[in-house]
C-alpha cells in the first residue's frame, strides 16, 4: 500500500480549495501516509501548517510563464525534481493537469504517476495511471475520482483548512463582500454591490469588502458608491485571515472566485452570482449555496472578455436582496 503521496496542485485558490476532499479521503483511507503538495507561490497559507500534510513544496509559477526567467525556471524545475526524487514517492497525482505540472510528475519518477486522461496540454503524456475527470461535473467530484482510482472512500466530503489567524472584524453582524473576480466578465458592476450594501444597512447588516491587491480600486469605488459604514478590507488581509473573516459572517456575497469556494469550505451561506461560467463545474459546493443568475441563453459561454456582460448586467440588485432575505428568512 502506498506510505508516501504527492499531491500536484499548485493553483489557483478555488481549485486548492476543491481538492482538500481529495485530501482528506486520502488520509483517513491511508491515515499512516505521509502526503506532500506542491504549491504556487501565494496560496502556501492555506496548507502551510495543515495538519494532514507532512511537507509543502512552494514553486514560483508566476515565473514559468515569463519567457525573459526561463533560465531561473529551468533551475528551479531542476531543483524541485531533485528533491521531489529524494523523497522516493509511492505516487504522485497531478490535479492541475497543465504541461508544468506533468513535467513535475514526471521528474518525480514516482512508479505511480496518476493525472486525468483529459487533461490538457498534453499532460496525460506523463501519468502511467490515468482516468477520466468529465467536463460536466464539479471539481470537487472530479478530483474524487481519484479516490475511487486508488480504491479509497470517504465516509463524509469536508473541506480541512489549517488553523486561522485572528478575524479583524470587531462587528457581531457583517457580511462579505467579494466584488473581484480573475476575469473581467465575471465581475457584477461596483454599483450594484453598491446598492446591496443600502438595502442590507437597514436590516443593521455592516458590508465587508474582501479583496487582492488588485481589487482596492475596485473596492474603493464600491465604497464610496455605498454611503453606508462599509470596511473595506481588500488587499489588507493574507488567506489565513481572509479565511477568519469569511468564517465569522453572517452570509458571502461573490462573484464566481476563489473565496467563495473558502465560504463554502466552512460552511457559510454563499450567494454567488455567476455569468459566463458554469455553475455545475465551479459553483459553491454545499447546501447553503445560491447561485443568481441571468437566463440570458449565450451563458455560460467561458469568454474572459466581453464587451456586453449581460449575463451579469440582467442580475439586479433587488433580486440579489430579495434572494438573500427569503433563504435566510430575514
Amino acid at each position: 500500500m502506498y506510505k508516501k503521496i504527492l499531491i500536484v496542485k499548485p493553483s489557483s485558490l478555488g481549485d486548492i480549495i476543491h481538492s482538500l476532499p481529495l485530501l482528506k479521503a486520502i488520509k483517513e483511507g491511508l491515515p499512516e501516509a505521509s502526503v506532500h503538495w506542491v504549491v504556487a507561490k501565494g496560496f502556501e497559507d492555506l496548507l502551510l501548517e495543515h495538519p494532514l500534510l507532512d511537507r509543502v513544496f512552494v514553486i514560483n509559477k508566476q515565473n514559468w510563464k515569463n519567457p525573459l526567467k526561463a533560465p531561473g525556471t529551468i533551475k528551479e524545475i531542476l531543483g524541485i525534481g531533485k528533491k521531489l526524487r529524494e523523497e522516493r514517492y509511492d505516487v504522485v497525482i497531478d490535479l492541475q493537469g497543465l504541461l508544468r505540472s506533468g513535467i513535475i510528475t514526471a521528474l518525480s519518477r514516482a512508479p505511480v504517476r496518476i493525472g486525468f486522461s483529459d487533461a490538457r496540454e498534453m499532460s496525460p503524456l506523463f501519468y502511467n495511471l490515468k482516468i477520466e475527470g468529465g467536463k460536466d461535473i464539479h471539481a470537487v467530484d472530479r478530483y474524487l475520482k481519484i479516490a475511487s482510482l486508488l480504491q479509497i472512500q470517504s465516509s463524509k466530503i469536508g473541506f480541512p483548512l489549517p488553523p486561522l489567524g485572528k478575524n479583524p472584524v470587531n462587528e457581531n453582524r457583517y457580511f462579505v463582500i467579494v466584488p473581484g473576480a480573475r476575469w473581467q466578465s465575471k465581475r457584477w458592476p461596483a454599483e450594484y454591490f453598491a446598492d446591496v450594501t443600502k438595502e442590507l444597512a437597514k436590516m443593521e447588516f455592516r458590508a465587508v469588502l474582501v479583496g487582492a491587491g488588485s481589487d482596492i480600486d475596485l473596492a474603493e469605488k464600491i465604497t464610496s458608491l455605498s454611503e453606508t459604514n462599509v470596511l473595506n478590507l481588500a488587499g489588507k488581509t493574507n488567506l489565513k485571515g481572509l479565511c477568519s473573516v469569511i468564517k465569522d459572517s453572517t452570509f458571502v456575497l461573490t462573484n464566481d472566485s476563489g473565496p467563495m469556494h473558502i465560504a463554502s469550505a466552512l460552511d457559510i451561506p454563499v450567494f454567488a452570482i455567476f455569468g459566463p461560467t458554469s455553475e455545475i463545474r465551479t459553483g459553491p459546493y454545499g447546501s447553503k449555496s445560491r447561485v443568481i443568475k441571468s437566463s440570458i441563453n449565450c451563458r455560460p459561454c467561458f469568454k474572459k472578455r466581453c464587451n456586453d456582460i449581460r449575463c451579469m448586467y440582467d442580475v439586479t440588485p433587488e433580486e440579489v436582496v430579495r434572494t438573500i432575505k427569503e433563504a435566510l428568512n430575514l
